[in-house]
């Protein structure tokens, strides 16, 4: 960049900070809009006002891929204002999501290459989906900074579980099985009521929710069917996620593809055993002694058992400890001292480094 047009940022001063929303306000109970969530908190904590595309901002931070999206990107090219554009999808996320995702995902994936070009810097969550975005022929730097949790907020205390439970009927001695996400195939809702089937003994549940229109007939016929030990929670609020995660015994993803999984990050910090799905987004983040993880149906309820009977190894404090390390303050600094570099301004006193 030449600059902006508001003139250098004073050293002493956070970055002011356009978080545009615009469109995505209807991707609010998305992974997408927890993402923003975050890093509006983020910048509030390090001191950066959060202003209007029009109030003179000094960065433009974008996380959606509409096509508002360019506009004002390039708008904020033009009037001399950096773009952090956010990566948070690939056509492989996109795949296996909606009904027709397939027949779309090629042109989902050139738009993303028109839209991620509009960024002067990239940014994404793992370094698995860097190595995606790095084959979309971008000139801008991709930076791997977490999505990050918020560990105040998503802690597993006894009155959160006890919550949980009451609400729901459950006694101390039922074991409850948990996954949160929308209703599609590439998150695991198809295996996930399979794998309740072949549990009758416990209580599962699942968090989120979808638009009937947009769901395939694979999800809609395996939801009719539902074993009777499946309960749907629908679209809940952030309390009450913290709450059924806190309630749970284990919490099951079975996705087949992520750029992160911030759900994940979210169990970890709130305590309760975590099966994943044995994916490569994960091999560079999520260490081996803070998760299980399994391929296939007969591996998760091999491990499922095992963990809801207390014959796995118990990898929950080193799951909460990675949830620190992610935490919204330690990516808040890293987060600013990205904005600092773009605008030619000394580090904050913690460097900025992979997540």
């Amino acid at each position: 960049m030449d600059g902006t047009v508001n003139g250098p940022t004073p050293v002493g001063r956070a970055p002011r900070v356009c978080l545009y929303e615009g469109m995505g306000r209807i991707m609010a109970n998305s992974g997408v809009g927890s993402a923003m969530r975050h890093q509006a908190s983020m910048l509030r904590s390090v001191g950066s006002e959060l202003v209007g595309f029009w109030d003179k901002p000094d960065i433009v931070q974008i996380n959606t891929v509409f096509p508002d999206t360019v506009l004002v990107a390039l708008m904020a090219r033009l009037r001399g204002i950096p773009v952090v554009m956010y990566a948070h999808s690939t056509r492989q996320d996109f795949e296996e999501s909606w009904r027709g995702s397939h027949r779309f995902a090629p042109w989902f994936e050139r738009w993303l290459r028109v839209v991620y070009r509009c960024g002067d810097v990239v940014v994404t969550p793992t370094p698995y989906s860097k190595g995606i975005i790095e084959h979309y022929g971008l000139e801008a730097p991709i930076r791997v900074l977490t999505n990050g949790v918020d560990t105040e907020f998503f802690r597993g205390t006894p009155e959160a579980r006890a919550r949980f439970r009451k609400a729901h009927g459950l006694t101390d001695e039922q074991k409850v099985v948990l996954s949160v996400g929308h209703l599609m195939v590439r998150k695991g809702i198809v295996e996930f009521l399979e794998l309740a089937r072949s549990m009758p003994e416990a209580a599962f549940f699942w968090a989120g929710s979808a638009p009937t229109g947009m769901m395939t007939d694979e999800v809609r016929e395996a939801i009719d069917a539902a074993p009777d030990n499946v309960h749907f929670l629908g679209q809940i609020s952030r309390d009450q996620v913290r709450d059924a995660y806190a309630g749970s015994d284990l919490f099951c993803f079975m996705s087949h593809e992520e750029t992160q999984g911030i759900v994940v990050l979210e169990a970890l910090a709130c305590g309760v055993p975590v099966l994943v799905r044995d994916i490569p987004v994960y091999d560079e983040w999520l260490p081996a002694d803070t998760v299980h993880r399994a391929s296939d149906a007969r591996g998760f309820r091999v491990a499922a058992e095992r963990i809801l009977h207390g014959e796995a190894a118990d990898r929950t404090t080193s799951g909460r400890a990675l949830a620190r390390d992610h935490d919204l303050r330690v990516v808040a600094t890293q987060l600013t001292g990205l904005h600092r570099q773009m605008l030619g301004q000394p580090a904050p006193q913690r460097e900025l480094t992979r997540v």
